[in-house]
């Protein structure tokens, strides 16, 4: 145990973040360089070490939460790093980016601010990267067996460097550009530069994984010729299908998908553009949708010099504390200010959005919408409640429904789907067709980054069995496990 006393004589204290004004002018991470290692030892210190530690049910990965939290109290940092990779090969990411629902699940929740999971974690990482403890794991012998990985995202990165490290060669295709999935140009700078992912890149390039960027399964190779070359074939392509609104005035310009703005933002920063194509400056910004993509959107939005941002979300806001149907140790629905929202805007609960308005030129002016309540189980709308809003940019940041079939990966490869449109697998996530896996959003739908990272370790698992009859890899999760997440 770190500190018996830790968690009775320390308070909760969490990583400092830079001044709005001046993070606002730059596209830097929002934490202070170097402010988590002067109080992390002390808060790893409030671990209770639990008999039965209900973060380990709250993390899909299973991490070893109260293991590292006490070599990071003894400033053991090397060990700290081995425990926290025994389960999760890209904890930078997770620490960065992941809402944390181990700290929900922390058995000192009950009745205190929970242990900062999430800040320990990143600064063990973060040490160990600066320590030179990371280092390439190539295997000590090659199996002679190959494996395509279809997309870079969490849980293509996690499968392909758990079957490279079990001794297959494998190759990573990616549609875009540059590796990283959502984890590239999904997530804005400010949120996790894009240096982290670099890293691991060339870590995994050391290992022996190969990467193919702009080859989109489908249309450039086709899926016969894939699975001819191949042993075996992880899809791991997300569910990129972003959720439309299908109101009057959707056609105007300035509406776009989240996934269509915040991409070009992050192409600014990799210096593929001087000036995004849609850019905020100078205009009414409106974001719908409450959600973590929202957020971004929001955060963006401010850094490109918007007269004006609002994020609408059509449920209630959420409250401060639990709700009774959301008991712990289960991951609550609760009120949540991130760092965009610190940097100003307007939120607005329980609208819903009736049609787009425009100038005589097609470009979108303003937004009108109506406050929405439950009735009978149902939300309707509140008559007289009607109003429009200033609106030059109109970001849909919804969700996803699923992956994309419009390039034919889904109906060359012949896979069944479940009934939420998914791809369908089996208990070690083989899809019906021999050989084919799949992993993450793809058979999940739209989820954590934790449960990406998990399930392409599981797969990973499930490929390496093929393969070999046999498999030493871990597998966190089953398919059908939903822990104490959403």
């Amino acid at each position: 145990m770190a500190d018996p006393k830790g968690f009775l004589t320390t308070g909760r204290e969490i990583a400092e973040t830079r001044p709005v004004g001046e993070r606002v002018k730059d596209w830097n991470e929002v934490y202070v360089t170097g402010s988590l290692l002067p109080i992390i030892s002390k808060q790893a210190g409030r671990c209770m070490d639990c008999g039965i530690p209900f973060c380990h049910n709250g993390c899909p990965l299973g991490n070893l939460i109260p293991e590292w939290n006490d070599y990071a109290y003894r400033e053991d940092w090397k060990a700290a790093s081995e425990r926290l990779h025994a389960t999760n090969n890209f904890p930078e990411f997770t620490g960065r980016l992941c809402p944390a629902p181990c700290e929900s699940a922390c058995v000192l929740g009950i009745n205190q601010p929970a242990v900062t999971i999430k800040n320990v974690e990143v600064s063990i990482i973060d040490k160990a990267w600066g320590s030179g403890d990371v280092t390439p794991q190539p295997p000590e012998r090659l199996s002679g067996k190959t494996v395509a990985v279809i997309g870079s995202g969490p849980a293509g990165l996690a499968a392909a460097q758990q079957l490279t490290r079990a001794g297959h060669t494998v190759a990573v295709f990616e549609r875009a550009d540059r590796i990283g999935g959502l984890l590239r140009y999904g997530i804005p700078e400010f949120k996790m530069e894009k240096s982290h992912i670099n890293r691991r890149i060339e870590q995994m390039r050391a290992e022996g994984t190969k990467f193919r960027t702009e080859v989109e399964i489908g249309k450039d190779i086709d899926a016969a010729k894939l699975r001819r070359r191949y042993d075996a074939v992880v899809i791991a392509a997300g569910a990129t299908v972003s959720r439309d609104l299908p109101v009057l005035g959707r056609e105007l310009n300035g509406v776009h998908f989240a996934m269509e703005y915040l991409p070009l933002a992050n192409k600014v920063q990799e210096g593929d553009l001087t000036v995004s194509p849609i850019t905020a400056e100078g205009k009414h910004v409106v974001v719908i949708g409450g959600g973590d993509t929202g957020a971004d959107c929001v955060g963006t939005a401010h850094r490109q010099g918007a007269l004006s941002v609002t994020q609408l979300e059509i449920m209630p806001r959420p409250g401060e504390d639990r709700n009774t149907n959301q008991p712990w140790p289960t991951f609550p629905m609760l009120y949540k200010v991130t760092s965009a929202h610190e940097e100003g805007g307007e939120r607005v609960y329980s609208v819903s959005t009736t049609h787009f308005e425009g100038d005589e030129d097609g470009n979108v002016q303003a937004l009108h919408l109506v406050e929405v309540e439950f009735k009978d189980g149902k939300l309707e709308q509140k008559p007289g409640t009607e109003r429009k809003i200033p609106a030059q940019l109109v970001t849909l940041a919804m969700g996803f429904t699923g992956t994309d079939q419009s390039n034919g990966l889904v109906q060359q490869f012949g896979l069944e789907l479940d009934a939420r449109g998914n791809v369908a697998r089996d208990a070690d996530y083989a899809t019906n067709v021999g050989g084919v896996f799949v992993a993450g959003d793809a058979g999940r739908g739209q989820s954590l980054i934790v449960w990406a990272i998990a399930e392409g370790r599981s797969a990973a698992r499930g490929v390496d069995r093929f393969l070999t009859g046999a498999s030493a890899l871990p597998a966190p999760i089953r398919p059908t496990d939903r822990a104490l997440t959403v």
